[in-house]
């Protein structure tokens, strides 16, 4: 790099902004009423042919000191002029005339603002470099400039110096240009999947400058705001959902691919998505080649984050156009186009950990800037590792959790989502670093003290989140556990707003379903929204996320054909993945199987589907599992992106008339049904629970059948029951005077008898088969099925 040096003195007069700005309008102060001050900047610029301009001003009313400034002449671009900067808001701020630059870090002890054109980026040369004077350029411990020019071309980053010393906690390197992590846009590769120039995984990284004149039409957008207790929530991938060549659309795999989708998601019923990683990654961060499949390796989910103020540039079809604007505006595009179908949309980020890893892995953003402060180190400097994945955000420090809240702030009020689902988000309870006690005390501490990781009561992120004003109104779900070990299914701190993936539920109707003794009970809980977690705690059913599969795992359609995990194809020996899936095959292993086990699969799919909609609580489905998408067995395709991860739109048509069909009438018969969406958890005056016999349950441990009626002000009543037993058994049904019971759903029934709707051919001759029984107060079932029965005036 051709680097040379130009130092100018210069004074700063009235209109420097020495202090806070007000969006879109800097307000400029000078230090003392007014007083002009005269301090030095050095000013680094690459390219002999650049140079620095001193303009000089009239006389102060001071004593008539000379008055500087300094202006940056580029040749082929427009001029800007160097000023003090404020040291708020963080990030950076286009203001009146120019744009305000804003960074925190303790630890430094010098910094510069580096700007690129696109081309320079690429390749990987400073455009221009702006050395900040930490007496003009720094306010306690946030370094601030202030470029009154025109920069709308130009991207930025920065460098600091200061202590290299991994053992202290700090990893100081003056060669190294980060990643602000208040960027709103991460601009690097512009293509998935794409090698950068001279085959980098990982080519340098810069900030999009914003501009002051970027508007966005929202149309009128307003947040749906419904109640929790309404939604059917649909995990999806932005990319994976429309990337299969059956999607036959343009752009596929990018958020304007996803708006053209949306439509069937309608259809379906669903009414809010929860978009896995949508923030910046680096899908490349594990490129190597598979022999197995006979391709590279990318980390597809996005569990990594490299900036969490931008979207995923590479999501987008106009890549870095614009400086990565075109990318936001889709973003935006889809919310706002979500929000018209009457579909929320949340999204699921990743607090726990970054991109950087462990001490081996790449310095992008947070160790470069301050790596004490954004990372949970222990006495030594080693990073803790309750993520599984090398280090530990450093939540609950008051700089990252100040941080946490503005970023969720600013993709509620500036990309108008719904909410957040929180990746392992028990370690935001953890306490923050305590790795250096003197400092932070002011001597040295002595007997019980909380250590560093140690969960606390009240995590200050939490209260700080759950408190917030606009934060305390969005959907926010905790994925309560993390992989150092800590479990708070249904004891997430959650100031009564939080909801929880709830595990439990997953493990407990896995069992069931299959037929696994000792569990209905526990399954009896779950239908009724797991009053034994969350009642005590004050939550209501609503606060647990019911799901059966979720991306990490098995897909329905897999957890009825597979016993064992089948992931050779990641090339790591099947030694990734869970190894406990709960799962059945139903008698034989793979999908090449007899007719029978295949039309026992299919049973079971809709067991666990009419389950998970007759719950109280919020269901959550998992993409493709609504058509039965198969991954092969393999349960941990985080690094495939191929057929494993894609929705396969044709199969999609080709099960329209049978699972998919009963998907979508399952949803709309729990919408239709009051009782299934509660409030408050189910009493004694609305639920009765049955067996073989009315008002009978049996709750041994031998016992493999589960029922009960409820009231409905919209149905009358609902009888719902679960044989998963192997063997058949006649139920005898509650009694009703003045009414029968009428056939609705029968799982082991086949298409199209298996939902009796009111379109299916020849309907009533189909219920007129069930009279024999249904006048007998009988109803027969088979094994391994559930049925739903409808209170009817008897003619």
């Amino acid at each position: 790099m051709d680097v040379s040096r130009t130092t100018s003195r210069f004074s700063f007069a009235s209109n420097c902004g020495l202090f806070p700005v007000k969006c879109g309008n800097l307000r400029r102060y000078a230090r003392g009423g007014g007083d002009l001050v005269g301090n030095s900047v050095t000013l680094r610029v690459s390219g002999g042919s650049r140079r620095v301009k001193s303009l000089v001003s009239n006389a102060s009313a001071r004593g008539g000191d000379e008055v500087e400034t300094v202006v940056i002449e580029r040749p082929g671009l427009a001029p800007f002029q160097v000023l003090a900067g404020s040291p708020a808001p963080l990030g950076a701020t286009a203001c009146d005339g120019g744009v305000n630059f804003a960074i925190y870090s303790s630890g430094a002890t010098a910094a510069a603002l580096c700007l690129f054109t696109l081309s320079d980026l690429t390749a990987n040369r400073v455009t221009e470099e702006v050395v900040l004077d930490p007496l003009i350029n720094r306010t306690g411990n946030v370094w601030h400039v202030f470029l009154q020019g025109e920069l709308d071309d130009m991207v930025y980053g920065y460098k600091f110096d200061g202590k290299l010393s991994p053992r202290e906690g700090h990893y100081f390197d003056y060669s190294r240009i980060l990643l602000d992590p208040y960027a709103k846009a991460v601009i690097s590769r512009g293509e998935y999947g794409v090698l950068g120039p001279g085959g980098e995984c990982w080519p340098q990284m810069a900030g999009m400058i914003p501009v002051s004149n970027e508007e966005f039409d929202w149309e009128g957008d307003l947040p749906l705001q419904y109640p929790q207790k309404d939604l059917i929530i649909y995990e999806m991938h932005v990319r994976g959902f429309t990337k299969h060549d059956s999607s036959e659309i343009d752009s596929p795999g990018t958020y304007i691919s996803a708006i053209k989708k949306l439509d069937h998601l309608k259809e379906l019923g669903i009414n809010c998505i929860e978009l896995m990683p949508c923030h910046e990654f680096n899908e490349l961060e594990y490129f190597s080649y598979n022999s197995v499949l006979g391709e590279n390796k990318l980390n597809f989910w996005g569990y990594s984050t490299v900036s969490y103020f931008s979207p995923m540039i590479r999501y987008s079809s106009a890549g870095l156009a614009n400086c990565g604007r075109d990318a936001i505006n889709e973003f935006k595009t889809l919310i706002r186009e979500a929000h018209k179908r009457g579909i929320e949309v949340l999204l699921d980020v990743v607090f726990n950990h970054t991109a950087e890893g462990n001490e081996n892995g790449p310095m992008i953003s947070f160790r470069g800037i301050d790596n004490s402060t954004y990372y949970m180190l222990a006495p030594k400097g080693e990073f803790y590792n309750y993520s599984g994945c090398g280090n530990t955000f450093n939540c609950n420090h008051p700089v990252v959790r100040q941080f946490i809240v503005d970023c969720l702030r600013y993709w509620v009020t500036e990309m108008h989502v719904d909410g957040f689902r929180f990746d392992l988000a028990s370690i935001m309870t953890r306490s923050c670093s305590l790795w250096d006690p003197v400092n932070v005390y002011g001597n040295p501490i002595e007997g019980d003290m909380v250590t560093t990781g140690t969960p606390v009561g009240g995590p200050p992120v939490i209260e700080m989140i759950s408190n917030d004003p606009i934060l305390c109104k969005v959907k926010l779900i905790a994925e309560a556990w993390d992989a150092g070990g800590l479990y708070q299914v249904g004891s997430f701190p959650h100031s009564g707003i939080w909801s929880e993936w709830n595990g439990q539920y997953r493990d407990i109707v896995r069992q069931f379903i299959k037929g696994t003794d000792g569990f209905a009970g526990a399954f009896a809980q779950c239908l009724c929204g797991s009053p034994n977690l969350y009642q005590d705690g004050g939550r209501k059913p609503w606060h647990s996320i019911n799901f059966i599969c979720a991306h990490d795992g098995f897909t329905l359609a897999d957890l009825v054909t597979y016993n064992n995990k089948s992931n050779l194809s990641n090339g790591e020996d099947n030694r990734d993945g869970e190894n406990h899936n709960l799962s059945w095959n139903c008698g034989e292993e793979g999908e090449f199987a007899s007719i029978t086990v295949r039309r026992l699969r299919k049973r079971q799919m809709r067991n666990f589907f009419l389950c998970l909609m007759v719950s109280q609580g919020v269901p959550m489905i998992y993409m493709g599992d609504e058509y039965g998408h198969t991954k092969g067995g393999n349960n941990n395709t985080y690094c495939h992106d191929n057929y494993f991860n894609y929705f396969r739109w044709d199969r999609k048509e080709e099960s329209s008339s049978d699972f998919y069909r009963f998907c979508r009438l399952m949803i709309k018969f729990r919408y239709e049904c009051e009782s299934l969406g509660l409030d408050e958890f189910p009493t004694a005056e609305r639920l009765q629970w049955h067996g073989h016999q009315p008002k009978t349950p049996d709750w041994s441990e031998t016992s493999r059948f589960v029922a009960f009626t409820m009231s409905d002000s919209l149905k009358g009543e609902i009888y719902v029951a679960f044989n998963t037993s192997h063997l058949p058994v006649t139920v005898t049904l509650p009694e009703r005077s003045g009414y029968r019971w009428e056939p609705l759903v029968d799982t082991s029934k086949p298409v199209p008898y298996d939902f009796l709707s009111d379109d299916v051919p020849d309907r009533a001759t189909a219920v007129k088969l069930y009279s024999h029984f249904l006048d007998a107060n009988l109803y027969p079932m088979l094994s391994y099925s559930s049925v739903i029965l409808i209170l009817q005036p008897d003619a």
